[in-house]
């Protein structure tokens, strides 16, 4: 079986309009907060040029397109934010540098947000899996005066501990991905809180847990909604632990992460579980598909293909 799919022409040139899936007995809408572009070479890894280039095509200067795309988990009364985007907060030289678009074309997070007829302050809860600068960055916005504020003010903001710490003081190895300013407005609002997820699992909100799976980052989650759900199979928000629809072969690990040991172990774990079991793949970075399945045609092999799910709008 070929280990390539090419990529469909992007969708960041369409405008944006909310598509949602249900699952898991929640009703699960995917924003947006733009794309930005990183190196092609650093999303892949150890992953050979000439089978990447054709799944994930790059620019002249090698970098590759990646969605930002936060969800909107909705049921009995619950709001949830998951992830955060990267924001606005950018000097004109760090824009260039990571490609960040972010307009009205493609959407921020607050304007796909009331897209959807929420309004930042009626969000009941923010997850994030991790604390990387592109994974929260929009949870945090300046006000007319420059202060820094969160932007969902009445939400209680659900990090893992080790990466609220990673954020608010990085080593020179995570300097890179971790800026204090996207947690402490938060922390000062009296709206984060920190939690410790075992391999195992932790219940964050009804029918929502989050499981380590570090690797990637010291404290990277995946998310997962209806566990449990007798009506419909349960849906998993990959985050950076697969990072777009072409990332679903275990050994397809990019260089950012940390611990390679752990990323595959991870990666091994969830891909088998999520494709086994039917669950619906929230797609963070993939710039053409939000939602979908992992499968396994081959049941006596890991090797894994992907199946779009058709998400209904509201168009």
């Amino acid at each position: 079986m070929s280990t390539t799919r090419t990529r469909a022409a992007s969708t960041a040139s369409l405008p944006w309009t909310p598509r949602s899936v249900r699952a898991g007995g929640w009703t699960i809408t995917a924003l947006s907060d733009g794309f930005l572009r990183l190196d092609g070479g650093s999303m892949w890894g150890v992953v050979p040029a000439n089978l990447w280039r054709d799944m994930t095509p790059p620019a002249d200067d090698n970098t590759i397109l990646l969605a930002l795309r936060p969800f909107l988990a909705q049921k009995d009364g619950l709001a949830v934010v998951i992830e955060g985007g990267v924001g606005g907060r950018w000097e004109d030289k760090w824009k260039r540098v990571y490609h960040i678009e972010r307009d009205e074309r493609v959407g921020t997070l607050e304007g796909t947000l009331r897209a959807c007829g929420v309004a930042p302050d009626e969000v009941t809860h923010v997850v994030t899996s991790h604390s990387h600068f592109d994974h929260i960055g929009a949870l945090v916005e300046r006000d007319a005066d420059g202060a820094l504020t969160p932007l969902c003010g009445s939400a209680r903001h659900l990090m893992p501990t080790v990466e609220i710490e990673a954020a608010r003081h990085p080593d020179h190895v995570r300097r890179a991905s971790y800026r204090a300013d996207d947690v402490e407005p938060l922390a000062e609002a009296g709206l984060l809180d920190g939690y410790d997820a075992p391999l195992e699992g932790i219940e964050l909100l009804p029918g929502l847990r989050a499981y380590d799976a570090g690797g990637h980052s010291d404290g990277v989650c995946v998310i997962t909604l209806g566990e449990g759900d007798d009506g419909e199979a349960p849906a998993i928000f990959w985050a950076d632990v697969v990072p777009t629809t072409h990332h679903i072969q275990p050994p397809y690990i990019m260089a950012y992460d940390l611990d390679v040991t752990r990323s595959y172990e991870s990666r091994s774990r969830w891909l088998a579980r999520a494709a086994d079991e039917g669950w619906t793949g929230l797609f963070y970075h993939d710039p053409d598909q939000a939602f979908g399945h992992v499968t396994r045609p081959d049941p006596a092999r890991a090797r894994y293909a992907f199946e779009p799910i058709a998400a209904s709008t509201s168009e």
